[in-house]
């Protein structure tokens, strides 16, 4: 993959240098100070804008990802990053009114008639650090929130995904001021620079292992953090669901980008003796699906050669320690264009590493459980992942499997889609992350809650001024009863 040419507006500060972020970012802190109100119009405004960007730049950004990949689908380009980024833009833009009006909140009965609200307020400064497996939408969407929140945004990309980074400084050079929101490019050492500075809030997706060094960049400046990491999100197939049906939603799910997915399904749990069922059924959902896998541009590439080899090593670890390996397409793996045939792995133990990282490519490991019990267990010895899917018709079997498991969210009878819903927080717990954003929990994290107490001119508290007496005592007394 060879890097684009710098553009003219790199001289701007949406593309600069670390002196020159630096200095950006100085200018914003400072204009957050100035003024802390940020009124509706103007958030607003700023929304429209970074919908224009999306929408009227759409087809520059499929070319912008499908290059960066080597190939990207451009139909999932359309499906998984243009559509939500918008649906979250307008999300945001019809309810940040509602969502800025002062909440007024009951006093407790001892301090009234004095009463009390939440005033929302933005941050100030707010910093993104975007991935490379959803560049558009990994940004766009947690810019949108924090817009909404009437904060100042600097957007740190993917050194992965060059040109779309370069296209999204374009574009923002173009669409807003730069003291208003500033995309910055550079390697992993200017991300690094970037969770430095001292933000009012830093949000970051992408792996476990960087997210515990962000935390620790971001630690010395106690900047709050959201991070949005992954892990390894598993598949409970109940006995009584209609296997092929399954089969189709995991799969379909799973081969989206390649697998390059956060909360692509990881791995499938299925009832004891129908591994080799489930196998069959997902060969015909790729074989449907793609039928011509090694021309389809329907089937994106893995992202990098680094990331090719990696998978490849999960395989050949695996298949040395004892899993067989069940090819789902009868196409071969294509080295030299970065495209890898989706692969099912059976006879998997904890000891392989396909079983102990995020595999974040097309390799699927089937597991046998014996009962419920046994998947629910197994799921709950392990880091509590980002997503969770449980296919099961069963009310009892189903909230059995939703409240004695703890994951980031939950779809069931299907895949990927509850991080499509707006109303619903977005995050991980534990490993696979801390905080939410998406809708109303996007506009909280982004916003300071403050709490406000308005006391009634008559009131009672002289009756607890010192020097303490008789009557205090009585009052004490009351209270503490």
């Amino acid at each position: 993959m060879t890097a684009i040419e710098p553009a003219a507006h790199q001289s701007a500060p949406h593309a600069a240098g670390a002196e020159a972020y630096k200095n950006l970012f100085a200018r914003m802190h400072a204009a957050t100070r100035r003024s802390s109100s940020v009124e509706r119009g103007l958030r607003e405004a700023r929304l429209d804008a970074l919908a224009a960007l999306v929408h009227d730049n759409a087809e520059r950004f499929v070319d912008a990802i499908s290059a960066d990949f080597g190939h990207r689908s451009a139909h999932e380009t359309r499906l998984l990053e243009l559509f939500p980024s918008l649906e979250s833009i307008r999300h945001n833009r019809s309810h940040v009114g509602a969502w800025m009006k002062p909440q007024r909140k009951a006093a407790s009965i001892w301090f009234r008639p004095g009463w009390a609200q939440i005033i929302p307020q933005p941050l100030g400064v707010v910093g993104i650090i975007v991935p490379w497996n959803y560049p558009l939408f990994l940004a766009v969407s947690p810019l949108a929130a924090a817009l909404a929140a009437g904060n100042r945004v600097m957007v740190k990309m993917s050194e992965f995904t060059p040109r779309t980074g370069e296209l999204l400084a374009e574009l923002a050079a173009k669409y807003f001021a730069a003291d208003d929101v500033a995309v910055v490019l550079g390697d992993a050492a200017v991300g690094a620079d970037f969770a430095r500075l001292p933000f009012d809030h830093l949000l970051f997706t992408g792996s476990t292992k960087v997210g515990h060094d962000i935390m620790r960049m971001a630690a010395d400046n106690l900047t709050p953090v959201t991070l949005e990491l992954g892990g390894k999100s598993p598949v409970i197939l109940g006995p009584d669901y209609p296997l092929q049906k399954a089969a189709e939603r995991i799969m379909v799910g799973k081969l989206l980008n390649a697998g390059q997915t956060c909360i692509a399904p990881d791995y499938v749990l299925v009832p004891a003796g129908r591994e080799q069922a489930f196998v069959d059924a997902a060969r015909a959902v790729v074989a449907r699906c793609f039928p011509a896998m090694a021309s389809t541009p329907d089937y994106t590439a893995i992202v990098n050669d680094r990331h090719y080899q990696r998978l490849q090593g999960y395989v050949a670890d695996a298949e040395a320690r004892g899993a067989r390996l069940e090819p789902l397409s009868t196409a071969a793996a294509d080295a030299a264009r970065r495209k890898l045939p989706p692969l099912a792995l059976l006879n998997v133990d904890d000891n392989m590493r396909v079983m102990q990282d995020e595999i974040f490519g097309p390799l699927l490991p089937i597991l046998p459980y014996t009962d419920l019990d046994a998947a629910i267990d197994y799921v709950n010895q392990h880091p509590r992942p980002l997503a969770l899917y449980c296919f099961e018709n069963d009310a009892g079997r189903r909230d059995r499997v939703l409240h004695e498991t703890i994951a980031g969210g939950v779809t069931v009878n299907d895949t990927i889609l509850h991080i499509a819903q707006e109303n619903l927080p977005f995050g991980g717990v534990g490993p696979s992350g801390m905080g939410h954003y998406h809708g109303s929990e996007g506009f909280k994290t982004f916003s300071k809650q403050k709490a406000v107490f308005y006391q009634s001119g008559l009131n009672g508290m002289s009756l607890f001024n010192p020097p303490y007496g008789a009557l205090f005592e009585r009052l004490t007394k009351f209270l503490i009863r």
